[in-house]
């Protein structure tokens, strides 16, 4: 069994947009950039063993904000950039109801499944209480990137930090 690291996208490995006071993902390669310290913190994970698993809810695509070529490009980039190994993908609006969309475990539990993930020994990192709640319903560790946006706090997580290279740090210290 190996150990993962479950990235959330958009706040975590790339910087969110604001709109109307919100934070929200980019919807063009123009906006998307790579926040600083990511691909540093995501090598240092990397050779510490951990396999890296990007788990993302995008329903830009389904409600006709952002094209799912647009998506793939920047999964592209991210590819490019980081020591990503696989990258699960939720593209269902809240009222879809699916099992895949956080705070749901759907995408941990099928990377676990697919890659033979010990969940238990594992982190999600996430922006959003959705990401905290998702790696608590599989059975992980939980790291909350706080940006200190607007949002009910759903959750409590293991350790809260201000960057994936904070939490990179933290995880390594662990490890």
């Amino acid at each position: 069994m190996v150990r993962a690291i479950f990235l959330d996208r958009d706040g975590v490995i790339n910087a969110n947009l604001e709109r109307d006071g919100k934070p929200v993902a980019p919807r063009s390669m123009a906006e998307f950039r790579i926040l600083p310290g990511a691909v540093e913190a995501a090598q240092k994970l990397k050779e510490a063993g951990y396999l890296l698993v990007v788990v993302t809810n995008q329903p830009d695509v389904v409600n006709g904000l952002t094209p799912r070529a647009t998506v793939d490009a920047m999964h592209q980039a991210i590819r490019q950039q980081l020591p990503i190994d696989d990258i699960m993908i939720c593209f269902h609006a809240e009222a879809d109801g699916c099992s895949c969309r956080k705070p749901k475990p759907g995408m941990i539990i099928e990377a676990a499944a697919k890659h033979g993930i010990e969940l238990a020994g594992s982190y999600v990192v996430g922006d959003r209480w959705r990401d905290v709640l998702a790696g608590q319903a599989a059975g992980c560790k939980t790291i909350f990137v706080d940006y200190g946006y607007v949002q009910e706090r759903a959750a409590t997580p293991d350790h809260v930090v201000a960057s994936l290279a904070q939490a990179a740090g933290i995880i390594l210290q662990k490890a």
